[in-house]
């Protein structure tokens, strides 16, 4: 078991709890943070664009990495929504036995 934390941004709360809700239920993610309001600053098609978005901080089990990045794009509104993988080298083990308990692998 290799716990990892996946990390996406999108517009609105609605839409964050709407794919929070969904990674969750399909056994994707064990848990998903919203942290409700982040400014983005960001380069696309040429311009500097400034947005409100919410961030997602998704805690899941390595093994099903490529999955939950293939569903996060379908599900997600975004053209090139962000998505970023982050290797957990630590913790209560505890805490990241119950992540790998809650995802179907």
């Amino acid at each position: 078991m290799t716990v990892i934390v996946v990390l996406t941004t999108i517009s609105g709360l609605e839409s964050g709890k709407k794919l929070a809700r969904s990674l969750v239920e399909e056994k994707l993610a064990a848990c998903v943070n919203i942290i409700p309001f982040v400014k983005s600053t960001y380069r696309w098609e040429g311009k500097v664009v400034e947005d409100d978005e919410s961030l997602l901080i998704i805690k899941t089990d390595s093994s099903v990495k490529e999955k939950i990045i293939k569903r996060i794009k379908e599900l997600h509104p975004y053209e090139l929504p962000e998505i970023i993988t982050l290797d957990v080298t630590g913790g209560l083990e505890n805490y990241l036995n119950w992540i790998a308990e809650n995802v179907q692998q």
